[in-house]
């Protein structure tokens, strides 16, 4: 069957994989849709991510719907249901998962992180544990966005935002986007955003926040000076660290959700220790995804805006391109199995 595939930096083509085998205990699902995440960038620009590099030909992919291929009664799944799929399959049995933290677990196996595969391809295998049913009605786009909006709900756990407090989101991408959604559900007072690309600036605007600029530096004018109570950072800068310890007020809160390119921060210690910043770092999410569904079905939150584009599996390296370079107002793209009809 046809499968993307990241050969190099900068090196997406079209390949072929053996489609999975049918197997007891796991659940077959043909992909609908499969989004490009910022870390799919990292292995596209970058050829990896700290240990999780890129050595073979290797299917990207973590965000991802699509239909139940058969029919499994004893789990309740039809054949052509549309599901979310958690890439994430924790241990279950360790330290980290006992205590709850299941998005911590050193022996999760996780679709799309070197070596495994990801879902960039017309059909894998899941474990049932990752199946997630959704509501009638829902859309592949929506579905595929639970995934990303999911990792911002549990930044959002760890940042806790409080009544009245001032948020600056630095880095308007996807997550950053949703982000600044939840920040404004949370009761923050003003929500600002921060984006050096123009019409990702523009999209947080129309997404809630009450200003944008292309640096940081405008956050000590939007606060007479003060800094924001919480800075989400969500970019993919090595001063991304840095940028948020200069818009934080003394005794101001840090959530890190983005990943630097290089896995480098670059960080003047002694801003931080002055200014007594409290910092918290936030890895993918645990069991977010019935929260994610219901901001999404009530219409709390607007994910279907941040969906720009949609490739064929044949033209995934035009997505990893125009996503990578901003180009086209290109905010989240889909990669979808088969073009055309499909339904989105």
């Amino acid at each position: 069957m046809r499968a993307t595939f990241i050969h190099g930096i900068r090196d997406v083509r079209l390949g072929e994989i053996e489609p999975p085998a049918p197997r007891e205990g796991m659940v077959t699902i043909q992909v609908a849709g499969c989004g490009i995440c910022g870390s799919d960038l990292h292995y596209y620009l970058e050829g990896g991510i700290g240990a999780a590099q890129v050595r073979d030909p290797f299917v990207p992919g973590h965000e991802f719907a699509g239909w139940v291929a058969q029919d499994y009664p004893e789990l309740g799944l039809s054949r052509g249901q549309l599901v979310a799929v958690d890439p994430a399959h924790a241990c279950g049995g360790c330290e980290w998962c006992q205590r709850g933290h299941v998005n911590l677990c050193p022996f999760v196996q996780f679709l799309g992180a070197p070596p495994l595969h990801g879902a960039m391809v017309e059909r894998l295998a899941v474990h049932p544990e990752q199946v997630v049913p959704l509501p009638a009605g829902f859309s592949v786009r929506r579905a595929v966005m639970l995934e990303p909006l999911g990792v911002a709900v549990h930044a959002i756990d760890l940042a806790r935002p409080r009544l009245q407090e001032t948020v600056v989101v630095l880095g308007c991408g996807p997550i950053g986007l949703c982000l600044v959604q939840l920040a404004r559900l949370s009761g923050a007072d003003r929500v600002f955003a921060v984006d050096p690309v123009a019409y990702r600036a523009e999209a947080a605007r129309r997404l809630g926040a009450h200003d944008a600029a292309p640096t940081f530096a405008a956050v000590m004018g939007w606060t007479g000076g003060r800094g924001v109570d919480l800075v989400l950072e969500a970019t993919n800068s090595p001063e991304g660290f840095h940028h948020a310890a200069e818009a934080a007020r003394i005794g101001g809160r840090i959530l890190l959700a983005g990943i630097p390119e290089g896995d480098r921060y670059a960080l003047p210690a002694a801003l931080c220790r002055r200014k007594g910043l409290k910092v918290k770092f936030s890895r993918r999410m645990g069991h977010v995804y019935p929260r994610a569904i219901r901001l999404v079905a009530e219409g709390a939150v607007d994910v279907d805006s941040i969906v720009t584009h949609r490739f064929d599996l044949s033209d995934a390296e035009k997505g990893f391109r125009l996503q990578a370079d901003c180009q086209d107002g290109a905010l989240k793209s889909i990669i979808v199995p088969e073009d055309g009809d499909t339904p989105f």
